[in-house]
């Protein structure tokens, strides 16, 4: 077990979002969160990873209460890719990526040719590397996703979350910023964690799913298990048909109408 939510209750003020839930990342998994817009999907992933304290129940890093683990030592592990994250103006890329590296840098390891290496290496496997010299802001959207991506790369962590890394995109550049995310998975062995809109790529692209409504968690298993029609109608309130998907075989959600 990498990861793991116990009995968390989170809360904005007094205004609850998530209440008991229990969740286990194993190492090496590939997870997408799904849900209806405001079940708390977002919420969970900011408290694991740890940018939100639970209000009750903890968060577990490789067994150890994340938020008395110091942060540097958690950033060395875990990355967190944002919705929409924002660079400061004019930042190029080589400089947005070079910034990975902070967390194994201190007064007595300063900046050194493997932090160089590893720098390289990362923009070269997001195919980043043309760019390295672009402000980020002049990006396309699918570019500047890819070169958060890389910045993580270069973090060096084995535990990537991602909150919506394709909301705004096309579905050429969602495609593209799913399969880079698919081959860390598959290539590097990173633990992947990713919350989504689209069940379909949900469901292509992970291989276990997590669905929520209401702030608690209603299934958990492979898409074929979790992507039922009586799921589908109970969390999502949509009459739907579920198909095997002609390309990748997994399941395909075909909406037919919504129930209520």
């Amino acid at each position: 077990m990498r990861l793991a939510a116990e009995h968390v209750r989170l809360a904005y003020d007094d205004r609850v979002v998530v209440d008991d839930l229990d969740l286990e990342l194993t190492e090496g998994s590939f997870t997408a969160i799904v849900g209806p817009n405001g079940c708390g999907k977002s919420t969970l992933l900011r408290a694991l990873g740890r940018l939100l304290r639970p209000a009750a129940g903890q968060v577990l890093l490789d067994g150890r209460s994340i938020a008395r683990t110091p942060t540097r030592e958690v950033a060395k592990v875990l990355g967190l890719l944002p919705q929409a994250p924002v660079a400061p103006e004019g930042l190029t890329v080589g400089d947005l990526v070079a910034r990975g590296r902070h967390p194994h840098q201190s007064w007595l390891r300063q900046w050194s040719r493997d932090d160089e290496a590893v720098v390289t290496e990362a923009l070269s496997w997001t195919d980043m590397a043309d760019l390295a010299e672009r402000p980020v802001d002049a990006l396309s959207g699918g570019q500047r996703q890819r070169a958060w991506i890389s910045m993580a790369l270069a973090q060096g962590t084995d535990l990537l979350l991602l909150d919506e890394p394709t909301t705004y995109l096309d579905l050429s550049h969602q495609i593209d910023v799913l399969e880079l995310v698919g081959r860390l998975h598959a290539e590097r062995g990173r633990t992947v964690v990713v919350v989504l809109h689209d069940l379909n790529l949900a469901a292509r692209y992970a291989k276990r799913l997590v669905a929520m409504k209401d702030g608690a968690l209603v299934a958990s298993g492979t898409p074929e298990e979790v992507l039922t029609e009586q799921l589908l109608a109970d969390v999502f309130d949509l009459e739907a048909r579920v198909l095997p998907d002609p390309v990748a075989g997994t399941p395909m959600v075909v909406p037919v109408r919504r129930l209520r």
